[in-house]
Order: C-alpha cells, then sequence, then structure tokens
C-alpha cells in the first residue's frame, strides 16, 4: 500500500506541476493577436520576451500571471496540505521552466520564484523584488535583474533565519542561473540586450 504521505507529495507535486505549467505569455501573445512567442526574440515564454512584442499590457499581465502561480501553488499548499508547501514551491518552478506541454521548454523562473518567495515569507519577496526592480531600473538588464533577484532570495531567507525557506530557494536560484547560462555568456561578452533598447 501506498503510504499516507507518499500521496500527499504526489498530489502536491502534481498540483504545483501543473500551474507552474500554464503558459500564460505564449497564451497572452496569442490572444492578443501577437503571435507565437516562440518565434519572437529570443523565443522565450516570459514577461521579457512578451515585452519585445510591443505589448507592455500584455507583459504586465504575463508578470504578474506567472508571479501569481507561483504564490498560488504554495498558498493552496498550505491550505490543503501544511507542511508541504516547499514541494509546491519546488513543483510550480519546475512546471514553468519545464512544461510538458511545451516539450519542455518554458520560461527561466523569475517572476514565478518571486511568487514562491512572497507566499513563503513575504520578507523573502520583498528584498527579492527590490533587488529586481532596482537592478532593472540601474541597468536595464532583465537577465542581470532577475538572476540577482533569485540569489538574493535564498540569502534573505537565512539573514531572516527562515532556514527551512533558505534550503528550498536556494536550488531554485541555481536553477534560475542555469537556464539562464547563454545570458551570462553574452552578459560577459558585453552583447546582452538591454530592456528598450536594440537587440
Amino acid at each position: 500500500m501506498i503510504g499516507e504521505p507518499f500521496r500527499i507529495v504526489a498530489a502536491v507535486v502534481a498540483l504545483g506541476y501543473l500551474l507552474g505549467s500554464i503558459p500564460f505569455g505564449l497564451i497572452l501573445a496569442r490572444l492578443g493577436g501577437a503571435g507565437d512567442l516562440r518565434a519572437i526574440g529570443s523565443g522565450n515564454i516570459g514577461a521579457t520576451n512578451v515585452l519585445r512584442t510591443g505589448r507592455k499590457g500584455l507583459a504586465a499581465a504575463t508578470l504578474l500571471l506567472d508571479l501569481g502561480k507561483g504564490a498560488a501553488a504554495v498558498c493552496l499548499a498550505r491550505m490543503i496540505a501544511p507542511g508541504f508547501e516547499h514541494v509546491a514551491a519546488g513543483a510550480v518552478v519546475v512546471g514553468h521552466c519545464y512544461p510538458v506541454w511545451l516539450r519542455f521548454r518554458g520560461g527561466k523562473g523569475v517572476a514565478t520564484l518571486m511568487g514562491v518567495s512572497l507566499a513563503l515569507a513575504w520578507p523573502i519577496g520583498l528584498v527579492y523584488a527590490l533587488v529586481w526592480l532596482g537592478l532593472l531600473y540601474a541597468t536595464r538588464l532583465s537577465s542581470l535583474s532577475g538572476m540577482s533577484a533569485a540569489v538574493s532570495a535564498p540569502m534573505a531567507a537565512l539573514a531572516l533565519g527562515h532556514l527551512a525557506d533558505a534550503r528550498t530557494l536556494a536550488p531554485l536560484a541555481v536553477l534560475v542561473l542555469w537556464l539562464h547560462r547563454s545570458n551570462i555568456a553574452r552578459l560577459r561578452a558585453g552583447t546582452e540586450p538591454r530592456i528598450g533598447g536594440t537587440k
């Protein structure tokens, strides 16, 4: 017989993954008449690439929805399976980055990880948002801002004494860095495009 804890974990993983795998950027771009987002700009399904279509409203909606699904997964797990919030946190980010519907080619997890951070502990999410928005304003480099924010989350969790949150957020930050490896190469070469600039 399958034990009750295993069934709970399986259910939370499925819930988180399915929520995370909803490709809001792709859906909104198509509904908004911008075409297939995977054939535009970087081909990514996140808010930054939606912005490259020139549809700022769609980009903002994508950002909020990707953030929201990260927060929703954690909050739902907290309500229906208390103590398994961190399982949901990992599953929703993985679902966003590797959605089965898109042959496991999804987004890079920055907005969804922010939603997770806010839901786990709002002060961590606040640090995440301040780092992300502050660097984005200062540099206009979306990738650098997002990666820095992702790394700030486990650091903030440690500083605030949220050790369980830090243990969850650290590998997710590493995942975000891994998915940005091509951006890192362009940053080192000085060829990374800036928001509002030419690619």
